[in-house]
C-alpha cells in the first residue's frame, strides 16, 4: 500500500488527510490541537486513523510553530550584526504611522534589544563594490561579546549584501567558528533584494525562530520515525510549495504562513479540473478567517507581507515570497464581547482549542461564533464532528446571556447579532482581497473551506455579488488535502536596477542562469532529479521615478532584444490592472529579477464520483434554522454522503457531513457536480 499524507495544524483542530494511491481511498480526520506540544496533536490525529506510517511514500506538514513563536514572543535570544551606522535600522523602520491620528500609537518593538545589536566597520556601495573590507579581529571581538550574553541565534545583515554577499558570508563563517551551537542566519542566504529595513527584519525573524523550528521539526520527525515513517517528511511553505524538513530548518521564516496556503493551492488545483480560473478562496477555521484570490489560474504571491499588521499597527515586514492571504481573527472560536463604548465585537480573541467555545463543555464561559451558530440552528448538536464530540446548546445560551442583557434583546437575537458582526468582518476581508485590488467579484467563483466556511460562505458570496460558490469534498480538511497537490518550490530574487531599453542583456541572462544553478543545487540535496525541475521567470519593473514595482512575466531561455518589447508590453498591462493606468510612453526599468523553481512531485488524481440514489434518500430530517432577515424557517437537512452527481436542492436547507455543514439560504440553488463538489448558485 502507498500512502500520501498531509497534516495541517490549526488554532483549534489538527487536520489529517491520507490518500491510498492504490485504491484511491481518502481518509480525513480531525484531532484537537495541542498548544503545549503541537507534535502531540499530529500524533493523535494519525493514531485516530489507525494507519501504518511504514506504508507512507509522501508526508507533508503545515505547521504554526513559526508564527506562534513570533506572536507569543517565545523565540530565541537573538543578536544582530550589521554595518557600522545601521545598528538602529530596526528602530527607525519606515517611520510609518498607519493610524495617523491615534495619539496612543506604539511603534513595533524590535525583536533584538539595542545592546545586542553590533556593528562591523565595513562598507559596500550599491553596486556591491568593496569600499572597506571586514576585519577578522573585529568580528572575533563581537563574537566574544555575543557569547557573554548567552545568545542562541545571530542575524547578520550587512549593507548592500544583496549585490555582493562575500563580506557577509565571511562574517557568518567567523561567527560560526567562534560560536559553536549558536544558530547563524545571514541575509543573503534568505533574500538578495534591496530595502535594508525589510531585509534586516526578515533576517532577524528567521534567526529568532530558527532554534524553536529546528527543535519542533526534529522532535516531530523523530516521533514519526518511531511510528514507522521511512521517507523524508516535507513542510508546507508560505510560497505555496513544499520543502524537506532539512531545508525548512535552514530558512524557517518561509513557514510563517505554512498552514493557510494549502487551501489556496488546493483551490487552484480544483479550479483547473472543473474549468474555473478565477477564484476567491474563503477558509474559516476555529480561530481565523482567511481569503486569497486566484486570477487566471495564478496564485498571487507577495513579498510585502507584514506580520501582525493591522490598520493601527505597522507590523513586522517579512521579505520572503508568501501567498497573498488576508487573515482576520474571525473563526468558530472567536469570542463575542462588548467594548468600552458598548459596541458588540467578535474576535480577534479566540477560545482556541482549550477550553474552546462554551458549548464544548470544557470550561469555556465566553460566547463564541460557534455558540451563536448553534443557537441559530445552523449547527446540529447531535451531528457535530460526526457525533463523536457532544456539544451543549444550553451552555451556549448561558454564555450568550450577558450580551442579550446588555442590549435588552433575546438570546436568539443576540446570537444573530454575533453572526452579523462576524459576517461584516469577513466581508471586509473579502473586499480587501478583491475590490481593493482592482478585481470585480462578479468575475470570480468562491471556494468555501474550513469547518465553518460553508456555514457563512453562501451568505457572504451573495453579499459580495459572487454568483457561484463551490463547497469541495471534505471542506473541513481541504487545506490539508491541498498540501497533497503542491510541488516543491523555491523562490530566488536578485536586485539589479537597469533600464529596460538598452539594458545589459548579458548581465540579465547571467543573473537568471546563476539563480537556476543555485536552485539546482538546492534540489540536488533534496533528491530531485533535474528532469523534474521547472523554472518560471518574472521581473519587477517600474516606470523611472516611481517607488514601487509591478511583477511581470519573463520567458525562459536566452533573453534577446526583441523579448524586451514583449516584457515591456506585459508590464504596461499589469500596471494598468493594478493601478488603472499605464504610461507606455515613459521609460521603465528593471528592479528585481525573480526565479521560481518547482520540483515536480506526484499528485493525487481527482476522480469522478459514482451516481447516487434518490435525493429523497439523502434527507435526514428537518429543523428550524434562523436565516436573519428571512426569519426562522423549517429547513430540510440532507446527508452529503448520500448526494451524488445531478442532485439539486432548493434553499432553505442544510447539508451535513461529519466535519462541516453547508447552509443554503432561501432563493439559492445547490447542484452536485461530477466530482461530488457542491455548486451553489447564490441568486445574484
Amino acid at each position: 500500500m502507498s500512502l500520501r499524507i498531509a497534516v495541517d495544524i490549526g488554532g483549534t483542530f489538527t487536520d489529517f488527510v491520507c490518500l491510498n494511491e492504490e485504491t484511491g481511498q481518502v481518509i480525513d480526520e480531525k484531532a484537537h490541537t495541542t498548544p503545549e506540544n503541537f507534535a502531540n496533536g499530529v500524533i493523535n490525529a494519525i493514531k485516530k486513523t489507525g494507519i501504518d506510517l511504514a506504508e507512507t511514500v509522501y508526508f507533508v506538514h503545515g505547521t504554526t510553530v513559526v508564527i506562534n513563536a513570533v506572536t507569543e514572543r517565545k523565540g530565541a535570544k537573538t543578536a544582530l550584526v550589521t554595518t557600522k551606522g545601521f545598528r538602529d535600522v530596526l528602530e527607525i523602520g519606515r517611520a510609518n504611522r498607519p493610524d495617523l491620528y491615534n495619539y496612543f500609537y506604539k511603534k513595533p518593538r524590535s525583536f533584538v534589544p539595542r545592546h545586542l545589536r553590533f556593528e562591523v566597520d565595513e562598507r559596500l556601495n550599491y553596486k556591491g563594490e568593496v569600499l572597506k573590507g571586514v576585519s577578522e579581529d573585529e568580528v572575533v571581538e563581537i563574537a566574544r561579546k555575543i557569547k557573554e550574553e548567552g545568545v542562541a541565534a545571530v542575524a547578520v545583515c550587512l549593507l548592500h549584501s544583496y549585490a555582493n554577499p562575500e563580506q557577509e558570508r565571511m562574517v557568518g563563517r567567523i561567527l560560526a567558528r567562534e560560536l559553536p551551537g549558536v544558530e547563524i542566519t545571514i541575509s543573503s542566504d534568505l533574500i538578495k533584494e534591496w530595502r535594508e529595513y525589510e531585509r534586516t527584519s526578515t533576517t532577524v525573524l528567521n534567526a529568532y525562530v530558527k532554534p524553536a523550528a529546528t527543535r519542533y521539526l526534529d522532535t516531530l520527525q523523530e516521533r514519526l520515525e518511531e511510528m514507522g515513517l521511512k521517507v523524508e517528511p516535507h513542510a508546507m511553505l508560505s510560497n505555496g510549495g513544499t520543502a524537506t524538513f532539512a531545508r525548512s530548518k535552514e530558512v524557517p521564516i518561509t513557514l510563517i504562513e505554512s498552514g493557510p496556503v494549502g487551501g489556496v493551492i488546493g483551490a487552484a488545483a480544483l479550479g483547473k479540473i472543473i474549468g474555473e480560473e478565477n477564484l476567491i478562496t474563503f477558509d474559516i477555521g476555529g480561530t481565523t478567517a482567511k481569503t486569497s484570490l486566484i486570477s487566471r489560474g495564478e496564485v498571487k504571491i507577495t513579498t510585502d507581507y507584514k506580520l501582525e499588521w493591522t490598520p493601527k499597527f505597522a507590523g513586522y515586514p517579512v521579505k520572503t515570497p508568501i501567498v497573498d492571504i488576508i487573515e482576520i481573527g474571525a473563526g468558530g472560536g472567536s469570542i463575542a464581547w462588548i467594548d468600552d463604548v458598548g459596541v458588540l465585537k467578535v474576535g480577534p480573541q479566540s477560545a482556541g482549542a482549550d477550553p474552546g467555545p462554551a458549548c464544548y463543555g470544557l470550561g469555556g464561559t465566553q460566547p463564541t461564533l460557534t455558540d451563536a451558530n448553534l443557537i441559530a440552528g445552523r449547527i446540529d448538536p447531535g451531528s457535530f464532528l460526526g457525533g463523536e464530540f457532544k456539544i451543549n446548546p444550553e451552555l451556549a445560551r448561558k454564555a450568550m446571556e450577558p450580551i442579550a442583557r446588555h442590549f435588552g434583546i433575546s438570546i436568539e437575537e443576540a446570537a444573530l447579532g454575533v453572526i452579523k458582526t462576524a459576517n461584516n468582518n469577513m466581508l471586509n476581508a473579502l473586499k480587501l482581497i478583491s475590490v481593493r485590488r482592482g478585481y470585480d467579484p462578479r468575475d470570480f467563483v468562491m471556494v468555501a473551506m474550513g469547518g465553518n466556511g460553508a456555514v457563512h460562505g453562501p451568505f457572504l458570496a451573495a453579499e459580495l455579488k459572487v454568483g457561484k460558490l463551490i463547497v469541495p469534498n471534505m471542506p473541513a480538511t481541504f487545506s490539508a488535502w491541498g498540501m497533497l497537490m503542491t510541488d516543491l518550490r523555491q523562490d530566488f530574487i536578485q536586485t539589479q536596477i537597469m533600464p529596460v531599453n538598452g539594458c545589459d542583456l548579458d548581465r540579465v541572462n547571467a543573473i537568471y542562469q546563476e539563480m537556476e544553478q543555485e536552485a539546482m543545487a538546492v534540489y540536488e540535496k533534496q533528491g530531485i532529479s533535474p528532469g523534474d525541475i521547472v523554472f518560471v521567470r518574472t521581473a519587477d519593473l517600474r516606470y523611472i521615478g516611481q517607488e514601487h514595482t509591478v511583477r511581470t512575466p519573463v520567458g525562459n531561455g536566452i533573453i534577446r532584444e526583441e523579448d524586451l518589447i514583449t516584457i515591456r508590453k506585459a508590464f504596461d498591462r499589469n500596471h494598468h490592472q493594478q493601478y488603472t493606468f499605464s504610461l507606455d510612453y515613459a521609460p521603465a526599468e528593471f528592479v528585481n529579477f525573480n526565479l521560481t523553481a518547482f520540483g515536480m512531485v506526484k499528485k493525487p488524481e481527482i476522480k469522478k464520483v459514482p451516481p447516487a440514489g434518490s435525493l429523497h434518500d439523502a434527507i435526514k430530517g428537518e429543523r428550524v434554522i434562523d436565516f436573519d432577515e428571512h426569519g426562522r424557517l423549517m429547513s430540510k437537512v440532507y446527508d452529503r454522503g448520500m448526494l451524488g452527481p445531478g442532485h439539486k436542492i432548493q434553499g432553505p436547507a442544510a447539508i451535513e457531513e461529519p466535519k462541516s455543514v453547508t447552509i443554503l439560504y432561501p432563493g439559492q440553488t445547490l447542484e452536485v457536480d461530477d466530482y461530488g463538489n457542491l455548486i451553489i448558485y447564490t441568486g445574484v
